[in-house]
């Protein structure tokens, strides 16, 4: 079980993950981001999300793997 960390940023704005979710490995820390992206995408807002990426940390701070947001919507229709 480890404590990782879920960071969005864009060019202009930058959300720190203060809580956090105890992870069970690398697999189930990727599902829980590709939910962290959907919770931002899915509300009703005129935000471009395309260009937002999501840092996922351990503990130490020490950068996991980085998703951006564009990965995990596709492509525009």
């Amino acid at each position: 079980m480890t404590q990782v960390y879920f960071h969005c940023s864009s060019t202009q704005k930058v959300f720190v993950d203060r809580r956090g979710a105890v992870v069970d490995g690398l697999e189930e820390a990727r599902d829980h981001a590709t939910r962290v992206v959907h919770s931002f995408t899915d509300e009703l807002s005129l935000e471009d999300w395309r260009d937002w990426v999501l840092h996922v940390s351990d503990d130490q701070g020490d950068e996991l793997f980085v998703i951006p947001f564009s990965f995990v919507l596709g492509k525009p229709h």
